[in-house]
């Protein structure tokens, strides 16, 4: 077994920096969301992902590779957002094992309120508090990230 390449100091303090900050951000985004508007961050991003899509709907295993979620995940969030009126599911005409999610006029009602609230969050506490040039370097990092993950899936 060959050794690890472990991570040098300044490696190993901008990992630590990432993970420390991405945490306490997506719990600061979570606390904030669920507070104003009773969502969590997964089901607004399925509110997001519908309202982007032709007719606001996807097929669910279409959506879940979007919105970075197991199918399993998925479809019980997209239970409490039925059950709160924000989506529907409907069979796929043509293909009787495939489902749509489909985002209500409700749900997206819903989303654009949380939208306004949700961004001044995101501009407070991430986008202000780095300069353009670090936030373009963190786009396409995370951008390298995304791509090389889903070539090795």
């Amino acid at each position: 077994m060959s050794e690890p390449r472990w991570l040098d100091a300044g490696q190993q303090r901008d990992w630590r920096a990432y993970i420390d900050g991405s945490t306490r951000l997506h719990e600061l985004l979570d606390r904030d969301l669920k507070a104003k508007h009773g969502l969590s961050t997964s089901e607004y991003e399925i509110l997001v992902r519908l309202s982007e899509a032709p007719g606001r709907a996807l097929r669910m295993a279409e959506l879940a590779e979007h919105a970075s979620q197991s199918r399993s995940r998925l479809s019980h969030t997209c239970t409490r957002l039925e059950s709160k009126g924000l989506v529907r599911r409907e069979a796929c005409p043509n293909d009787k094992r495939g489902v749509y999610a489909i985002l209500t006029d409700e749900g997206f009602a819903a989303l654009e309120r949380a939208a306004r609230d949700h961004v001044e969050t995101v501009r407070r506490f991430f986008v202000d508090v780095i300069s353009p040039e670090d936030l373009k370097a963190i786009g396409r990092a995370f951008g390298a990230v995304d791509e090389h993950i889903r070539g090795v899936r």
